[in-house]
């Protein structure tokens, strides 16, 4: 297998499981859980790279799985964007 391959399948890895601290770090600061967006970025990031390496193995589970989630990601960036344009209108 091309390594270039495996670092973007680690990469997609790393930021992925990244997503976690972040989410962590803002809510002991919050003192409260909290998701903070950045959160979202890293899961559609990392859910990109993890499916594009799902992609080239040709690995129809791992792609369902990350294509899955990388909807809901989306789904929710929208919503988060959604409201704060609410919030700010009124």
């Amino acid at each position: 297998m091309d390594k270039t391959w495996l670092v973007l399948g680690f990469a997609g890895q790393a930021v992925f499981g990244g997503r976690f601290l972040v989410q962590w770090i803002g809510s002991e600061r919050a003192r409260k859980s909290v998701m903070p967006i950045a959160f979202w970025y890293l899961s559609i990031v990392g859910a990109f790279l993890l499916f594009a390496y799902a992609w080239h193995r040709r690995d129809p589970v791992f792609m369902l799985g990350q294509a899955g989630g990388l909807l809901i990601y989306l789904r929710n960036l929208y919503l988060v964007h959604r409201e704060r344009r609410a919030s700010v209108a009124t």
